[in-house]
């Protein structure tokens, strides 16, 4: 690599990184209670001036910024994943029926039939109900043995586990179906720090697995038969991959409910300015995802007054618009 070539690759990463850092902290001085930069420095290092700031920083904001920074990574590193994992530029940790099973299980959850705690209940039940979509997306794809039928199963799960869930709704009482339709559009309204250190566990434990694997991913992309060919088991390969990708996916939507388009729109723009192999793909996917989740929070949040816009209809208007773009560029 010439020293140009090595000081325009520092750059980008060095502004990825700034972007990321800029963005935890901006996010936490933004909201219904203005926090100046140096009230929130003085926050941060010793006391707040007044308790009102403390409550709002500590207790509301921080798990807010810091739930969407983890979430947004996650998302965009399984989207990158699934994308080179299946060779599909479409692939999405959504479309494999992963938010129908969470919606499936919430939906279970509050119809309250067990006397159960609705603030343990609800994301566990999401949870399991998105391990069973992704186990039997699988399953069915290993019967037809066939990588490309992947998306297609997961549509089909997804409407199945959908009817079912949309049923129970129907059916079900009018608060708690209120109250799972919101989750099921995406909220960090009610995250909690706990919240961030189990997504935090999961996605280091993805991203360990996929260190340690980027030789043979990166073989992925040279099709099956040249990945064996080099010594690569594809079938085990792709199995732990996608299922990595379904336990991170599981877990975000368990505790932030269903927002869509991340994993599938952050991966195509890190492409653009860090390259299409494993690593830099999957580090330049974080810092840009879990940037763009904390402002769409922040949006969420603030463009109404006294009303927070649910994350999924913000993200999947970016994600729509975002895509008729790339579609009309390459028709050009």
């Amino acid at each position: 690599m010439s020293v140009a070539k090595f000081q325009t690759s520092a750059s980008k990463w060095t502004l990825l990184l700034a972007l990321a850092l800029a963005s935890v902290a901006l996010a936490l001085t933004i909201g219904a209670v203005d926090i100046s930069p140096s009230e929130l420095v003085q926050c941060l290092t010793s006391a707040c001036a007044n308790q009102l700031n403390d409550t709002v920083i500590w207790q509301v904001r921080l798990p807010r910024v810091l739930v969407g920074l983890v979430a947004g990574i996650g998302l965009a590193i399984a989207g990158a994943i699934l994308q080179n994992t299946t060779r599909n530029p479409l692939a999405d940790p959504y479309l494999f029926g992963i938010v129908s099973g969470a919606g499936l299980g919430a939906t279970i959850a509050s119809l309250d039939t067990f006397g159960l705690n609705q603030a343990l209940a609800l994301p566990m039940a999401a949870f399991l109900g998105a391990m069973l979509a992704i186990t039997l997306v699988m399953t069915i794809a290993k019967l037809l043995n066939r990588v490309e039928q992947l998306l297609l199963t997961g549509v089909a799960v997804s409407f199945m586990l959908s009817s079912v869930s949309q049923f129970l709704l129907y059916l079900g009482e009018p608060f708690a179906t209120n109250r799972v339709m919101f989750w099921l559009m995406g909220s960090l309204g009610r995250v909690t720090m706990t919240n961030f250190y189990v997504i935090s566990a999961v996605l280091l434990t993805v991203i360990i697995i996929i260190v340690a694997l980027h030789r043979q991913i990166d073989a992925l992309l040279l099709g099956d038969e040249s990945a064996t060919s080099l010594g690569v088991n594809v079938a085990k390969l792709r199995l732990l991959l996608l299922t990595s990708c379904a336990g991170l996916t599981a877990t975000i939507v368990a505790y932030c409910g269903g927002v869509g388009f991340v994993g599938l729109m952050i991966p195509h723009i890190a492409r653009q300015l860090v390259g299409v192999t494993t690593l830099p793909l999957i580090f330049g996917s974080a810092l840009i995802g879990g940037s763009f989740l904390i402002w769409v929070d922040v949006a969420a949040r603030s463009l109404l007054r006294d009303v927070e816009i649910p994350l999924g209809i913000i993200t999947s208007a970016i994600g729509s618009i975002f895509f008729l773009y790339v579609m009309l560029r390459n028709r050009q």
